[in-house]
């Protein structure tokens, strides 16, 4: 199976991006992990966790902080664009960013890649591969509008990790849970052992 690219950017709800992390590998999925700048500036200020920039370092925090031996996992610097997956050549299953900065969704509707991330996202949007892009922000403006709207018309899928009540969550995770699972059926993922909402219960 093709690997996913899974991004993380400077937004807050890394929650989500941890919780994707996770159940990918401990369903020995194959993931390469881009870790923004910003994403690490994040997690210091409301983790209180330095996440290490270096790619083998970085391998073994996820690798003890998630408590998971599954799946393969490559993790690459935030602006090393000479990275395997910045290439069309490299195949994938697809690429997820989550959370998404409207930053990174202005610089990426503009075709402007100054880090990985950007240059991985105009990758598969030229490939015509999947690009799900979880935007966190609230309220958007005309802006972000027109640029979530012309990645849309251009391919990607804009998710944003609303949550839902009708689940009827008893704790934030399972909040989380809900949101992560729902971002990758948009990959017909099917990610074990998160239990689905299956209708109203009689």
């Amino acid at each position: 199976m093709d690997p996913y690219v899974l991004a993380v950017s400077g937004a807050s709800a890394q929650p989500l991006a941890e919780r994707s992390l996770q159940l990918l590998l401990e369903n020995n999925r194959d993931v390469h992990l881009i870790f923004s700048h910003g994403a690490l500036q994040v997690w210091k200020a409301e983790r209180g966790i330095e996440v290490p920039v270096d790619p083998s370092d970085q391998e073994k925090f996820w690798r003890d902080h998630l408590q998971v031996k599954n799946g393969n996992l490559t993790c690459h610097r935030w602006n090393d664009q000479s990275a395997c997956i910045a290439s069309g050549s490299f195949r994938t299953r697809g690429m997820a960013i989550v959370p998404c900065s409207m930053g990174t969704i202005g610089r990426i509707n503009a075709g402007v890649s100054i880090d990985l991330i950007e240059r991985c996202a105009d990758v598969h949007l030229k490939e015509g591969r999947p690009l799900v892009i979880a935007p966190r922000d609230m309220p958007w403006s005309i802006i972000h509008l027109r640029n979530l709207t012309s990645l849309a018309e251009a391919g990607a899928k804009i998710a944003p990790p609303i949550p839902a009540w009708y689940t009827k969550p008893n704790t934030i995770e399972e909040m989380v849970d809900f949101l992560v699972v729902r971002l990758f059926d948009l990959f017909d993922e099917r990610l074990a052992p998160i239990n689905r909402w299956n209708g109203p219960s009689q």
